[in-house]
């Protein structure tokens, strides 16, 4: 019967998410273009709540668990394991106070997908070529020293891909310890993600409906004296724990 209703409402869902992405795609050229950086990212903040409402019409629990303890005006690295495409618009919006910046594929950004392309061109992002590792490494130093300048932050997946089952992959340190080198004060944040790989587990369609999925942002690492080898470790097992203990 959940199958059965996923077909019907996945339909609803992408054209909805449809409907936003077409929408703020000329909404964010023109805050770029007449509003700058701060009207740019009020309108990407404003599109990831829509996407986020998306869900709804697949009757899918959206729960984000914040840390309000984590201060303002400090570079912090989010670390979270990474369950589906879906991941991303809560992150986005429920933690926009802290100017988060994905690094992401560059393939997505030259896919002229509405929306989403022209953030990670514009936004901030560091846009990599998995194929090359000179590149990759200044988009990730270019995104490092931002974070520095302007007291950004940065969304990272240290596992590299989705699990499509909902069992964590190990994380790697190449991306955190870059970001780590450039802002040795930032804080490291653990971000447990549960449950969205159950919205895909069918595929793209149809989407899982009646599905319940959290987000929650758990207390900084005490990163002191440690190498980013550790750090990642830390980040890794708590989120782990968190997971596994659910799935």
């Amino acid at each position: 019967m959940r199958k059965f209703l996923g077909y019907i409402l996945t339909p609803i869902f992408f054209i909805c998410f449809s409907i936003a992405l077409i929408l703020f795609h000329p909404i964010q050229w023109l805050c770029l273009k007449f509003g700058g950086y701060a009207a740019h990212k009020k309108s990407v903040d404003m599109l990831n709540a829509c996407l986020v409402a998306c869900n709804y019409t697949l009757f899918n629990r959206t729960k984000f668990i914040d840390n309000k303890n984590l201060p303002l005006g400090q570079p912090i690295i989010f670390v979270a394991n990474h369950q589906s495409t879906f991941d991303i618009p809560p992150l986005i919006y429920f933690l926009r106070r802290f100017h988060g910046k994905f690094i992401s594929k560059i393939e997505l950004m030259n896919a002229n997908i509405p929306s989403i392309s022209f953030n990670l061109k514009y936004g901030g992002a560091a846009n990599i070529d998995r194929k090359d590792s000179k590149q990759a490494i200044s988009q990730i130093l270019k995104l490092a020293n931002n974070m520095k300048e302007n007291n950004w932050s940065a969304f990272i997946f240290p596992e590299g891909t989705r699990t499509k089952t909902g069992k964590m992959k190990p994380f790697s340190v190449g991306g955190i310890a870059t970001l780590l080198k450039k802002n040795p004060n930032a804080l490291v944040v653990p971000i447990a993600i549960n449950g969205s790989y159950k919205m895909v587990q069918w595929g793209m369609f149809p989407l899982r409906p009646f599905t319940p999925m959290s987000w929650e942002v758990l207390n900084p690492l005490d990163i002191e004296g440690k190498s980013p080898e550790d750090i990642v470790k830390m980040a890794e097992d708590i989120i782990r724990e968190k997971v596994e203990g659910i799935n």
